[in-house]
């Protein structure tokens, strides 16, 4: 599998007429569209079905190529670990998602930094040493595989504008022999798209993809129908299709709920032993969330208190960070009789303004703590920052220096990633930050030489240090703030230096008879074990209805005084695809972003179908929401 040269690269008010906001509208959901259908369309070529699943590194390599893309072999390691048993369509949609391809001017400009004579060719020596010996190395017949093409190759060098102008007229091909593949069989056409409602022209379709791509989930794209509020939003169904059977649901809360059940600190809290750590939510560029997660441990029985809360970053007395209205929660999870079961002991149920929280008794042992969010509000904004915040100068005598906006971000991040709040960064808090921004891990000999050069406190690295740390890499740019950029956007930051795509937080653990134990293991996805966990919390907790004439499958709804969530239960030997529809709820915001969406359920499977909030708590809220079973 040979890897792009690219790869070897260094990251680097009038108002319009409503018909042109219509159509502006409509070609963004076009776009969107397009996306899932190039999706199924490389996927279909590989599988029969988009409920097949991807069960090896070379179907995964393969499948990308189909796309149009070209993965390199850390790509591959990236997605496909040791620990991955399989990846379904969903995960595929998402690993296209970050993985975009590559352009020709991104392959121009990483030949040009080897085109020492800058007149278009590069010697075969010299490509060879540096595709064989750097960065991600090529083989030797990966190598002669590109010498060999007599079109872009002369007299011993190789004419990179013409291998560039290949490289992705190769890729494009892939992909539009995919898609005439899919125009071909009208049924495989329909399936590949979810068997979805289409609407009126105006209707648009915009599927969203919510999985891991490392975690493999067994339900299909869900699809979503009318992207946007629903206030104005209309269906159609064609003629072939029918809804079999509907269900309704009709719940009115009022304003301020919540306080109905507000959380209470035990009375004796001040005498029980805590432990406290830090975390932070990151929103994906393909809509999903990740987080740190835990191992909490209590060597006895014992009453617990458990809470979780945004954490306030704001160095500005009565002013708020924005993200503290971002609702947070923990799930608490124990090993079963088999190492490989997950059981939900508890997940938080009450609430005091922004915390979370749940007390009860716990037995001794090892737990599994896994925060979560909604994702009702900490979602892509629609408001895009053009301007971009500087953030390196240069002093009189030419030297780079921080500016005060980029420290002040750069010490926001060292506060979340100090999970253990002692001011102090250690080996594994810092790795946690490295896996964020660049995806490795620093190791013993690298974190011994970035102690030697930056300012440390029992072994451990420092504000100043970190600062410090930056700065260097600034100056190794030469000022190019590129790279710095890379690490701000993963951590949350737009351009302006806002964080909007990110929620820190933080989890307090009170114990009456023994001093908890917190250790943050992973970052990312929960995983299979903790979309089954939210599921069990919902069907043990909430109320059930079947479908009208359709016994196996159940539409469960959980209520709380803040929250109301659904589940869909497919006990049937057939995947069914239902229809969701918001439109009559009040004062309201979901999960999906959507009034009106479809999904498909896998059979013998259960999967959330949305979450849904007051819009303003200080309101009366209505979830007023329709199940059609679609034929």
């Amino acid at each position: 599998m040979a890897s792009s040269p690219g790869g070897h690269a260094s990251l680097s008010s009038q108002k319009s007429p409503f018909w042109e906001y219509s159509r502006t509208k409509k070609l963004q959901v076009t776009e969107e569209e397009l996306f899932y259908m190039n999706c199924r369309a490389a996927y279909l070529t590989v599988f029969k079905s988009s409920l097949e699943s991807i069960m090896s590194r070379d179907q995964l390599c393969i499948a990308l190529q189909k796309a149009g893309r070209n993965p390199s072999q850390k790509t591959i390691d990236k997605y496909w670990t040791p620990q991955t048993a399989k990846l379904n369509f969903d995960d595929f949609c998402a690993i296209l998602k970050k993985e975009k391809p590559t352009s020709k001017s991104e392959l121009l400009k990483a030949f040009k930094k080897i085109d020492v004579n800058n007149d278009g060719y590069i010697l075969h020596t010299d490509l060879y040493k540096i595709l064989t010996k750097r960065g991600e190395k090529m083989t030797p017949e990966e190598m002669n595989a590109i010498i060999n093409l007599a079109d872009i190759n002369v007299d011993g060098k190789l004419d990179y504008n013409k291998f560039c102008k290949l490289y992705v007229a190769t890729n494009e091909q892939c992909l539009k022999t995919a898609l005439e593949k899919l125009e071909i069989d009208s049924k495989m056409r329909l399936h590949q798209l979810g068997s979805h409602l289409e609407g009126s022209p105006e209707s648009g379709i915009s599927p969203i993809s919510k999985p891991s791509p490392r975690i493999p989930r067994n339900i299909d794209q869900e699809i979503m129908l009318n992207r946007g509020d629903g206030r104005n939003s209309s269906l159609l169904p064609l003629p072939t299709q029918k809804h079999k059977t509907s269900v309704s649901f009709h719940i009115s809360m009022g304003a301020n709920s919540y306080r109905n059940s507000k959380l209470l600190e035990p009375n004796s809290i001040k005498e029980w032993q805590c432990a406290q750590s830090k975390g932070c939510f990151f929103l994906e560029e393909n809509g999903e969330i990740v987080s740190h997660q835990y191992k909490v441990h209590f060597s006895q029985r014992s009453m617990v208190y458990l809470t979780i809360r945004p954490l306030n970053l704001s160095k500005e007395e009565g002013s708020l960070s924005p993200w503290l209205s971002v609702d947070t929660a923990l799930y608490l999870l124990k090993e079963n009789e088999a190492p490989t079961s997950l059981q939900l002991v508890c997940f938080t149920e009450l609430r005091n303004r922004e915390m979370y929280g749940w007390s009860g008794e716990l037995g001794p042992g090892l737990y599994y703590l896994i925060p979560f969010t909604t994702g009702c509000w900490l979602k892509k904004g629609k408001n895009h920052v053009t301007e971009e915040t500087k953030l390196v100068c240069k002093s009189e005598k030419g030297e780079l220096f921080l500016t005060k906006k980029f420290r002040s971000a750069l010490s926001d991040i060292f506060d979340i990633i100090d999970l253990d709040g002692n001011g102090l960064i250690s080996l594994d808090e810092y790795n946690f930050f490295e896996l964020r921004t660049s995806g490795e891990k620093c190791d013993e000999d690298a974190w011994a030489i970035c102690k030697e050069n930056f300012d440390t406190k029992k072994n451990e690295l420092t504000r100043q240090g970190f600062m410090d740390l930056n700065l260097m890499e600034a100056n190794d740019r030469e000022g190019d703030p590129s790279d710095l950029w890379v690490t701000l956007h993963s951590m949350g930051y737009n351009k302006a230096l806002e964080m909007v795509e990110a929620c820190p937080f933080i989890i307090d653990i009170y114990a009456e008879k023994c001093r908890p134990r917190i250790k943050a293991v992973h970052m990312g996805l929960g995983g299979s074990h903790f979309e089954k966990a939210i599921c069990k919390s919902v069907i043990m907790k909430g109320s059930a209805k079947t479908m009208d004439s359709q016994e196996n499958i159940f539409l469960h709804t959980y209520k709380s005084d803040f929250r109301i969530t659904s589940v869909i239960e497919n006990k049937s030997e057939n995947k069914v695809v239902i229809h969701v529809n918001n439109e009559l709820s009040k004062n309201h915001i979901n999960s999906r972003s959507l009034n009106i969406f479809a999904l498909e359920v896998a059979p013998k499977s259960t999967m959330v179908c949305q979450h849904v909030m007051p819009m303003n708590e200080r309101q009366e809220w209505v979830y007023n929401c329709v199940f059609s079973l679609i034929s």
